[in-house]
């Protein structure tokens, strides 16, 4: 079977899909990619669904070697790069890799996470129907490191595949919230606080959370209740005021007070904002959030109708920027 090998790859690399879901109840973690979009955009390129199994890469770039035959690989993440053998490919292209090849991920130097995505997906074990790594459970499996071969569909008929300049999800500078099942925990001084003031992304974040830091909140009804219930997006205030937004693989259970949710279409924009960079919240309405939601899945089942065969024809290789550089005829 073809396979990717890890030659290189950053700490916590690992395989992502859309999560694992409808298990909460039973006390596991939902996974999944930490920016669905990205995922979904690298999928599209690659042919696949938008939810597909592919390697998601924090913060540092990787490198892959093709065994066992051709695959077709793309890349996707804010500022990632893409080139095979040192020949630049397209952050909006797909490019077809012969056995033995090797490509390099440029780190996402726009914001936190990259995703791999080949053709047909990643065929690692599902686990409860999903092969996405939970690394504190060890459900999924584990992170990846250099060694490591990653089973795919290989195949010489996979045509590469680009997507129209602008083909990119958008979304306003703040992040949206609506009131948590805490709401009422929290004065409306404490609402303004959170609601016009900026809160910067801790070194202390993970996947599990993303710390915030700024002006505390302070609960009018203390800082600990029974332990309920919790999402990715659930904004929890510990004792020490600096609310807390749960990630993908957050716990399912959690007793501090919740001031907010953050909507689920922009957890994606959260997770990709760098440590120590600032950002603002804005409340929206659940209809809003539920809007969001639609247009969110609309875009997404969109993506494979924008994208398009990568021509032969010279111009059109032009415009995606194959060539990783120039030489004098005589060099040849």
């Amino acid at each position: 079977m073809t396979a990717l090998e890890i030659v290189k790859c950053g700490p916590g690399t690992s395989v992502q899909d859309a999560g694992r879901h409808r298990f909460r109840r039973f006390g596991v973690s939902t996974a999944g990619a930490m920016d669905r979009r990205a995922l979904a955009l690298a999928n599209a390129l690659a042919g696949n669904p938008p939810d597909t199994a592919a390697v998601e890469l924090p913060l540092a770039g990787a490198e892959f070697r093709v065994v066992g035959g051709p695959v077709l690989v793309a890349a996707h993440g804010p500022g990632t790069t893409l080139a095979v053998s040192g020949r630049a490919v397209s952050e909006r292209s797909s490019v077809q890799l012969a056995d033995g090849e090797t490509v390099m991920i440029g780190p996402p130097r726009e914001g936190v996470y990259s995703y791999v995505a080949v053709a047909g997906g990643i065929l690692t074990r599902p686990v409860l129907g999903s092969r996405s790594c939970h690394r504190r459970s060890g459900i999924g499996g584990d992170v990846l490191s250099p060694g490591d071969r990653l089973p795919c569909n290989g195949g010489s008929g996979n045509v590469p595949l680009s997507l129209p300049e602008g083909k990119r999800y958008d979304g306003s500078d703040a992040i949206r919230i609506v009131p948590g099942p805490q709401a009422d925990y929290f004065e409306e001084a404490t609402w303004l606080r959170l609601l016009s003031s900026r809160y910067r992304i801790s070194p202390r974040s993970d996947r599990m959370g993303l710390r915030l830091e700024g002006p505390v909140l302070r609960s009018s009804k203390g800082h600990d209740i029974v332990s309920e219930g919790v999402v990715p997006g659930s904004v929890q205030v510990p004792g020490d005021g600096n609310p807390i937004v749960l990630g993908r693989d957050c716990q399912t259970t959690g007793g501090y007070p919740k001031i907010a949710t953050v909507i689920s279409t922009d957890l994606d924009r959260l997770a990709q904002v760098p440590i120590g960079r600032d950002v603002r919240f804005r409340m929206v309405s659940e209809g809003d959030a539920i809007d969001a939601a639609r247009r969110s899945a609309l875009w997404r089942s969109s993506l494979k109708l924008a994208v398009e065969p990568v021509s032969d024809s010279s111009p059109d290789l032009l415009s995606h920027n194959l060539i990783g550089g120039i030489t004098r005829g005589d060099d040849l």
